[in-house]
């Protein structure tokens, strides 16, 4: 049987919000890295999400990480891993680039 895991970042969600008249850009994700699949969760045919808010710097790489919430334990650190790795376009205010914080929804889902 082959395993074949498909792992899928369905959004960011943006929560830094400048002042009301501001020229704002959120952060664009320009090169992602899906996680490792667990292996003991891939065997049982376990899906999972793990919410992840990343504080993007001004030069679009991910400076900080923190687990918001996950369905199971097992997904949080290959989830962290891979987003750790990711690099953003950075948010900009005014056309300033400015450090920004988004939530990264990392799911896994199995495909026997």
């Amino acid at each position: 049987m082959k395993f074949l895991p498909a792992i899928l970042c369905v959004g960011l969600v943006l929560l830094v919000v400048p002042a009301a008249k501001a020229d704002k850009e959120p952060p664009v994700p320009i090169r992602t890295f899906a996680p490792e699949y667990p292996f003991e969760m891939r065997r049982e045919g376990v899906n999972g999400v793990v919410t992840v808010k990343v504080t993007i710097d001004e030069h679009g790489a991910v400076s900080n990480t923190e687990v918001v919430k996950s369905s199971n334990p097992a997904f949080e650190r290959p989830a962290v891993d891979a987003v750790t790795k990711w690099k953003f376009k950075p948010a900009k205010v005014d056309g300033k680039a400015v450090e920004a914080k988004v939530i990264v929804p990392i799911s896994f889902v199995y495909n026997a």
